[in-house]
C-alpha cells in the first residue's frame, strides 16, 4: 500500500485582482487567502487521503456527500448543487490510435464563489496542460472562478473532440481496407469492434456534458458572468458537435461492417458459381465414361471407333460447357 510520501504533491495557486499572486502554498492556508479581498484560489488534489479530504471539507465547508462522490469511481458526468458550492464530475479522454482503445480519467471539482478544488484519483489527467491554458488566458482571471471552470471544461471537451477526430481517421482507414482481400476478416472484425467499443464509451461520457455545460449557463446559478457567457457557449457548441459526430461515426462503423459482410457474401457467391460450373463440366465426362464403361453391348462396343466417339463426346461437351460458363461470367 502506498505511503503518504508516494502520492503526488498537491498544487495550489492564488490570483488577486485578476493577477497571479502566488502558488505552492499549503492547503491549510486556503481559508486565510479567501478572507482577503478579491482573491481566487485553486487547489488540486491527486489521489487524496482521508486527511486531505477532511482538510478541504473544513477549509471550504463542503458537503460530505459531495466529498464522497469525489472519491467514488465511475460516477457519471454531472453537476450537483449543494448549499454554498457546486460539485462537478467530468471525464478526461485519450484514444490510442494503434489499438483503438479509449482511456478515461475521472476528474471532480468543487466550485465555490472564489475557489476551485480539482480532485483526481491518478495522474492520467494532464494537469500541466490545464495550468498552461490558464496562463494563456490570464486576462480572463478577473472574472473569478468562471475563468478556472472554463479552462477545465474547455480542456476536457477539447480532449473529447480530439478523440472523436482520431476515431474518424481510424474509421476512414478501416473503410479503405474494406476491399483489401489480403486483410483477414478476423482482423477487420477486431478493429471494428475496438472502434465501436470506444465510440460507445466516448458517447457515454459526452452526452451528459451537454447538460453540465447548459446548466452552468443558467443565470440562476450566478457562476458564469455575462462576459464569460460566449466562452462557455463555445464549449457547449463543441460538446454538441462532438456528440453528433460520435453518432455519425457509430453508424459509419456499422455500415463498414455491413459492407464487409456484403462483400464476403458476393465473394462466396462467386466461388460457389465457379465450383458449380467446374462440377458441371466434370459431371458430363463422368456420365459419358460411366455409360461407355457398362459391360453391355452398345454402338461401337469393343470397336476403335466407339472409343474415339466417346473421347470426342467428352472433349466437345467439356469445351462447350466451359465456353458457355465463361461467357456468363461464372468462370
Amino acid at each position: 500500500m502506498s505511503g503518504e510520501g508516494d502520492r503526488p504533491p498537491h498544487r495550489t495557486r492564488v490570483w488577486r485582482y485578476g493577477t497571479l499572486e502566488t502558488d505552492g502554498f499549503p492547503a491549510a492556508e486556503i481559508s486565510d487567502y479567501l478572507e482577503q479581498d478579491d482573491t481566487l484560489v485553486w487547489l488540486d488534489l491527486c489521489a487524496p487521503g482521508p486527511d486531505d479530504l477532511k482538510l478541504i471539507t473544513e477549509e471550504l465547508g463542503l458537503d460530505p456527500h459531495a466529498v464522497e462522490d469525489a472519491v467514488s469511481e465511475h460516477e457519471r458526468a454531472k453537476l450537483d448543487r449543494y448549499q454554498g458550492h457546486l460539485f462537478l464530475n467530468v471525464y478526461s479522454t485519450r484514444l490510442d490510435a494503434a489499438s483503438g482503445e479509449l482511456t478515461t480519467v475521472e476528474v471532480s471539482a468543487f466550485i465555490t464563489e472564489r475557489a476551485l478544488v480539482t480532485v483526481r484519483q491518478n495522474q492520467g489527467f494532464d494537469i500541466d496542460a490545464l495550468v498552461r491554458l490558464w496562463d494563456d488566458q490570464a486576462d480572463l482571471a478577473r472574472y473569478g472562478v468562471a475563468f478556472l471552470l472554463h479552462g477545465l471544461l474547455d480542456l476536457v471537451v477539447d480532449q473529447h473532440f480530439d478523440a472523436v477526430q482520431v476515431l474518424d481517421r481510424e474509421l476512414e482507414k478501416l473503410e479503405d481496407l474494406l476491399f483489401e482481400e489480403r486483410i483477414s476478416d478476423r482482423t477487420m472484425q477486431r478493429r471494428a469492434f475496438a472502434l465501436r467499443k470506444s465510440l460507445v464509451l466516448l458517447r457515454r461520457v459526452l452526452l451528459p456534458m451537454r447538460e453540465v455545460v447548459n446548466t452552468l449557463l443558467r443565470r440562476d446559478l450566478h457562476v458564469v458572468p455575462t462576459e464569460m457567457g460566449p466562452y462557455f457557449q463555445d464549449v457547449y457548441d463543441h460538446t454538441l458537435r462532438a456528440a453528433e459526430w460520435t453518432d455519425s461515426l457509430r453508424d459509419g462503423v456499422s455500415n463498414a461492417m455491413d459492407t464487409r459482410l456484403a462483400l464476403q457474401n458476393n465473394r462466396l457467391n462467386e466461388v460457389m458459381k465457379k465450383v458449380t460450373s467446374w462440377a458441371a463440366i466434370i459431371a458430363v465426362p463422368t456420365a459419358v465414361t460411366g455409360f461407355y464403361g457398362m459391360n453391355v453391348p452398345y454402338p461401337g462396343f469393343s470397336r476403335q471407333w466407339g472409343f474415339l466417339t466417346s473421347v470426342l463426346i467428352l472433349v466437345i461437351s467439356s469445351i462447350g460447357l466451359y465456353t458457355i460458363f465463361k461467357r456468363r461470367g461464372w468462370l
